[in-house]
């Protein structure tokens, strides 16, 4: 920053000078606080310097070429202690999970729970990573109420930049097992279940839900018409995790969380898409016994994968975990088996219903034992009209499946993919 002789323009050089390093400054702390701030000062001084050591001209007021070249090395220190600063606080970021073969989909692996995330770091783990480091997957122990106050509390993310392929291929085989996830988790999920031959029963025809959104019965009939009754629901939705921390992943992990089976559950098909990327402050299920075993997954999620929650979303939560205290925290269990929905029987063979830790448990240990309500008896609805097994079906567009007459074209139906559904809510070409 060269100045003429005259004192009138000099003063006004240093002037501009400083207001460009105050603006510098400024503009690091937004972007990282102190560190911030004294690596964008560092820089803008070193910068200075160099303008003055090259044209041997004063610069900055009367600095001499000497004084330059001692201010331009002290800049770079700053620079430089700024900059380690700001790459030290990358610490508490999700790891990938490893991609080592299961025999289900319950043996997906997960980020091992080591605190939340920083709102200023950007992960980019590696499953290899993760697992040089021991760690095996899985959630923290205790109770939900507990693991809820480990969370960070934070303002919603913009949800610029989100988009349905930036978890990965839908229902992508991360573990190996020769099924797709949707599979394996209709195959979890459902009883009675029968399966397409040839498949190593992997693709599912049939079963029974019992639906632990709602507490309906759902005979379940793969085929054009019929595989939208029942959807497999991201507990935590993809675009809830894209808003509260997963835009800083690298794509392994975000297409592990997309095929987690602790974060997927075979639902009634309409409530999942009422529910769409709600979190608790928007949505809970309407059957108020599963409530306390929602949002304890939620919580389990949450907490292994270094998510943040909204203040009104921890509120929401904290107040369906207050009428369950004890309620505990899902495990690596929690993953492998299917939920046992209250107040429910499954495909009409017991009038009995099964506790799943829901605030009216009384034989949990946690509230005083009560005589029970009668659980009203849930509705069942009618097996859909069995119809030929559809023939594999793929379209160019939805201009090609608007021609077919097949549009919307929904998770699950025959000829689906996310190229389809660019705004990722399940329902392609509306």
């Amino acid at each position: 920053m060269p100045l003429p002789s005259k004192p009138l323009t000099r003063r006004v050089t240093f002037w501009l000078g400083l207001g460009g390093l105050v603006l510098f400054v400024i503009a690091g702390l937004g972007a990282d606080g102190a560190a911030g701030a004294l690596a964008f000062g560092g820089l803008f001084v070193a910068v200075c310097a160099l303008w003055g050591i090259l044209t041997t001209r004063p610069w900055w007021g009367r600095t001499s070429r000497r004084g330059a070249t001692v201010v331009g090395g002290l800049a770079l220190v700053a620079l430089v202690v700024g900059g380690s600063l700001g790459a030290g606080v990358t610490d508490d970021v999700p790891a990938a999970a490893s991609s080592t073969p299961a025999a289900s989909s319950a043996g997906t692996a997960r980020p091992t729970a080591t605190g939340t995330a920083s709102p200023s770091a950007a992960p980019t783990p590696s499953a290899e990573a993760t697992a040089s480091s021991g760690a095996t997957g899985g959630s923290a122990t205790g109770t939900a109420a507990a693991a809820l106050a480990e969370l960070d509390v934070k303002g919603r993310a913009p949800k610029t930049g989100y988009d349905r392929d930036a978890y990965g291929p839908a229902w992508a085989d991360t573990d190996h097992n020769g099924c797709d996830t949707r599979n394996d988790i209709l195959a979890r999920d459902l009883t009675d279940e029968t399966f397409k031959s040839g498949t190593h029963d992997c693709v599912v025809l049939t079963g029974t839900l019992v639906d632990p959104y709602g507490g309906e019965t759902i005979h379940f009939q793969r085929g054009q018409d019929t595989s939208t009754a029942v959807q497999i629901d991201h507990v935590v939705a993809l675009s809830d995790s894209w808003q509260k921390g997963a835009q800083r992943w690298d794509a392994a992990t975000r297409k592990e969380f997309a095929n987690d089976p602790l974060n997927l559950l075979a639902s009634d098909g309409p409530l999942n898409m009422s529910k769409g990327d709600g979190d608790a402050a928007t949505w809970l299920p309407p059957n108020k016994a599963f409530r306390c075993d929602y949002v304890a997954r939620q919580v389990a999620v949450k907490h292994a994968y270094g998510l943040w929650v909204t203040q009104a979303e921890h509120d929401a939560i904290a107040d369906v975990l207050a009428t369950c205290p004890g309620e505990p925290l899902p495990d690596e269990e929690a993953a492998t088996t299917p939920v046992v929905v209250a107040g429910a029987s499954s495909g009409g063979s017991s009038g009995e219903s099964s506790s799943s830790g829901g605030g009216d448990d009384a034989s949990s240990g946690t509230k005083p034992a009560t005589t029970p309500k009668p659980a009203p008896k849930p509705t069942t609805k009618p097996a859909p009209k069995p119809e030929p097994e559809p023939a594999d079906v793929y379209y160019e567009n939805c201009t090609a499946v608007r021609a077919a007459g097949a549009d919307p074209i929904r998770v699950g139906d025959p000829g689906y993919s996310t190229k389809l559904d660019r705004d990722g809510d399940g329902v392609g070409c509306e």
